[in-house]
């Protein structure tokens, strides 16, 4: 049985910020030229859910704050997944 995690620490929130932080970096690098106009709306949606947890962490509100790093990091792999993104790395990515 796995261990049950029922909080989010500092280092699961500092690993999620910088994972969402090396891939919003990577995406505005990699908008797929033929769709920019749609990748643009969804990296401005994934910016956005990233300002928000900032917002939220510096408020002390570690769960929200971890709720807008995955909306921000779904945005992230919607674009990927649907081409909107030229990237490859399925670490951080999910990819066709």
């Amino acid at each position: 049985m796995s261990k049950k995690i029922n909080l989010v620490s500092d280092e699961r929130l500092k690993k999620y910020f910088e994972l969402t932080s090396r891939a919003l970096k990577i995406i505005k690098k990699k908008i797929n030229k033929k769709k920019k106009k749609d990748a643009l709306v969804v990296l401005d949606m994934a910016r956005r859910y990233f300002d928000d947890a900032k917002y939220f962490k510096d408020k002390g509100n570690y769960v929200n704050a971890f709720a807008c790093l995955n909306y921000a990091h779904g945005w992230i792999d919607c674009g990927s997944k649907t081409g909107l993104f030229n990237v490859k790395d399925s670490e951080l990515f999910v990819v066709k």
